[in-house]
């Protein structure tokens, strides 16, 4: 791979790993799930942190796989440029014969111009995703931000994904709420694609979740101009001392105030 911009970087590193893992599935086979889990992990995170550090040196990463000291690394806070990558978003889908919800997720968030480097003892200065992909590997789709993709027409009625194996107890009172069917679907890169695709509508979640499984995504849906922010309607930050992201909301521009409204009253109650 040659030296490309970030948004297509992102694409090609998103892509290319995704076919390493399609690849180590069929080598390895289902036989032995942890085993193929923990490989695909392990080969995926490999193969991105070499790409990345040899086509941008000069960057850092924070990465799922990576260690607590690495993420710990004070450098990261004070970067122009940090790579948020998941190697393997969706771990339990990609062990389990014949599911394709699960992803590979790159993203680039970036010092905002200007903001200067933070002095010591101060919070160091805001930025944004500016770059990223998901690679849905056993889909054979690939959504960047080199070309944003552009939802289709909402359907009647309103469809929220979430978790297959956790749904929120609040997202099952918003849906009843609101009138929204509920399609469960695994990785959380997954849930951000479907919403892109039209296979829903809105992805609601609370109750866990960390930087790297939503910054690709999110990128990817705001550059398709897609809402995406905390349950709370406050932005989603990235590139935090504490990488816990605990809530988030990516849903078609019109529903937003129809969920954020729904998601107050349901915490009311």
């Amino acid at each position: 791979m040659t030296t490309r911009d970030d948004h297509a970087l992102a694409r090609d590193l998103a892509a290319e790993a995704g076919e390493r893992l399609l690849a180590l599935r069929d080598r390895l086979g289902f036989a032995d799930p942890v085993a193929l889990r923990r490989a695909g992990d392990r080969e995926s995170h490999l193969h991105l942190m070499e790409s990345l550090s040899r086509l941008r040196p000069d960057d850092r990463v924070l990465s799922e796989e990576a260690t607590q000291q690495e993420r710990s690394d004070p450098r990261r806070r004070t970067a122009e440029r940090v790579w948020i990558i998941d190697p393997l978003d969706g771990t339990r889908e990609f062990g389990d014969d014949g599911r394709a919800d699960w992803a590979v997720h790159v993203a680039l968030w970036r010092r905002r111009p200007g903001d200067g480097t933070p002095a010591a003892g101060r919070p160091a200065p805001e930025g944004e995703l500016v770059a990223g992909a998901v690679a849905l590997p056993a889909q054979g789709v690939t959504l960047s931000t080199a070309a944003p993709p552009k939802p289709p027409p909402r359907q009647e009625g309103m469809r929220i994904a979430v978790s297959r194996t956790r749904p929120p107890e609040f997202v099952q009172k918003l849906a009843r709420l609101v009138g929204a069917e509920l399609v469960p679907i695994g990785s959380a890169g997954a849930k951000i694609a479907a919403v892109l695709t039209g296979e829903v509508d809105a992805y609601v979640h609370a109750g866990g979740q960390y930087e790297w499984d939503s910054a690709a995504p999110v990128a990817v849906a705001l550059a398709a101009g897609a809402h995406a922010s905390r349950i709370d309607g406050s932005p989603l930050r990235y590139n935090q001392k504490d990488p816990l992201l605990p809530d988030i909301l990516v849903s078609l521009p019109d529903l937003a105030p129809t969920l954020l409204a729904g998601i107050r009253d349901v915490h009311r109650q």
